[in-house]
């Protein structure tokens, strides 16, 4: 909803800060040469209120750190990108490159910082946006850019109207126009009872932007330069200043453990609703976990209390039983997942293929057709076509340096408690004698027996029974 009217800000003083420039990689080239759009990312934040030694925008979301969330939207809408960030957050540039980061040196405030990347402000309009508030959609931030572009529009800003209003900032109007931001701490009862809220987000024309940045100054009570206080200097200028309002969902910030599960929730819900429009069936929706990057194909089903982690696809007419994990893994068409399964990365389950109760899988290939359904460990296995894998076998895949490769024949039958001493390879159509120690290789077609030999003794048990009576009763 495009609305114009505005949100807050706060800025700094007569510009020219040192700028220290972590890489300098361009972003991808302009769609529209005519009029480029570059946006400014704050994320040089410690993340104080997390109680946490890594900054801030790398706290995950749905599996993913949440600069990145922001960054993917952004990339389908700005020309440019560019990161600010704080000293020592070399893994803050990393992860946000190619495009540039920037060193915000002495953490002055919002409009401090996002002076910081002037240099690569472009001629085209500028939008400042925040890390730790990541979840703002694509479409958001178009509607931001063509709010600013509409005729007479010089600032557009972000609002919101939160259930509860709280101590947000309030956007003051007359008619569409911003008049001003007012601060809850600062602002008058008839002031507080408006529910238009700052999300503190805000998109100018590169020129305009540069010179209301250098004209904020720091003489509040923290001392800091404010970018909300660009709000004020555009109005002062006569500019039209304008708000596109959006959902609180979207613009809601992560200062903390607990407002980071709040978005959890949110990121969520927005997963779950997109599967099930998709056409996956969700029996239990509010009890599924995925991740942002999670791929299910239509006709899936996904029974309650399932956990999906970075890298899982899953495709059509597979079913997910309740209590499995999976990661980094690929389930192919048809196949039958848990309950209380786990892919683990490089797993790769074959069409129909059933993986059951308490089965665990690690880099493991499962051919088509192939079954392990019970109590089971396929650790760096290959399974051929229609294989059965008994209760209880497990591969020793790992010697304590090194992982070693089990590699078993097409239609091949491993019995029960099965132990296969990797590297081994059993042939196609092999059978394995189960609670046998498999150590050597299997030709084709050929019945392994890897047991110790059995004794009987006649007698020994009731003659054991009776000397550890003996032996009781004697304390």
């Amino acid at each position: 909803m495009v609305s114009c009217s505005s949100p807050g800000l706060t800025g700094l003083p007569g510009g020219g800060y040192p700028q220290k420039v972590m890489s300098t990689i361009p972003s991808s080239p302009s769609s529209s040469p005519s009029r480029p759009a570059t946006a400014v990312i704050l994320a040089a934040g410690r993340g104080t209120r997390m109680r946490s030694e890594h900054p801030k925008v790398m706290h995950p979301l749905a599996g993913r750190p949440m600069l990145r969330h922001l960054l993917d939207n952004a990339e389908q809408v700005f020309d440019r990108i560019v990161v600010v960030i704080g000293p020592g957050m070399e893994e803050v540039a990393a992860f946000a490159a190619p495009h540039v980061a920037v060193v915000q040196a002495d953490r002055l405030g919002t409009a401090h910082a996002a002076l910081q990347a002037q240099a690569y402000f472009g001629t085209g309009d500028v939008a400042v946006l925040y890390g730790d508030n990541p979840l703002i959609t694509a479409q958001t931030m178009r509607d931001l850019l063509a709010c600013r572009r509409l005729p007479g529009v010089g600032l557009a800003l972000l609002a919101m109207r939160p259930a509860n209003p709280g101590r947000y900032g309030r956007v003051v109007t007359q008619g569409d126009e911003v008049v001003r931001i007012v601060e809850w701490a600062d602002a008058t009862p008839d002031e507080r009872a408006i529910d238009l809220c700052n999300a503190g987000v805000l998109c100018a024309d590169a020129h305009d932007f540069r010179r209301w940045l250098d004209a904020v100054r720091n003489d509040n009570a923290q001392g800091e330069y404010y970018l909300g206080d660009v709000v004020t200097q555009a109005v002062a200028d006569g500019v039209g200043v304008r708000a596109v309002v959006a959902a609180e969902d979207e613009l809601r910030g992560i200062n903390s453990r607990a407002e980071l599960a709040v978005a959890e929730a949110s990121v969520q819900q927005r997963l779950r609703h997109a599967a099930m429009e998709k056409g996956v069936t969700l029996v239990a929706p509010d009890t599924v976990f995925l991740c942002a990057d999670t791929v299910l194909a239509p006709d899936v089903v996904i029974h309650p209390h399932v956990v999906f982690g970075p890298g899982v696809t899953v495709e059509r007419d597979v079913e997910v039983r309740s209590f499995s994990h999976l990661e980094g893994c690929v389930v192919r068409h048809g196949a039958l997942i848990g309950p209380y399964a786990r892919l683990r990365p490089g797993s790769d389950v074959g069409a129909h293929a059933h993986v059951g109760n308490f089965v665990e899988l690690k880099a493991t290939t499962l051919g088509e057709g192939a079954k392990a359904n019970h109590l089971t460990y396929l650790g760096n296995a290959q399974v051929g076509a229609r294989s059965n894998i008994g209760a209880g076998t497990i591969t020793c895949n790992y010697d304590g340096v090194f992982k070693h490769t089990t590699t078993i024949g097409e239609g091949s039958f491993v019995g029960s408690d099965s132990i296969l001493v990797a590297p081994v390879t059993l042939g196609a159509g092999t059978l394995t004698a189960a609670g046998s120690v498999i150590t050597d290789d299997v030709p084709d077609d050929a019945m392994a027996f890897g047991r110790a030999k059995q004794e009987n003794r006649a007698g020994y048990a009731r003659t054991f029974r009776d000397r550890l009576k003996a032996a009781k009763e004697r304390g």
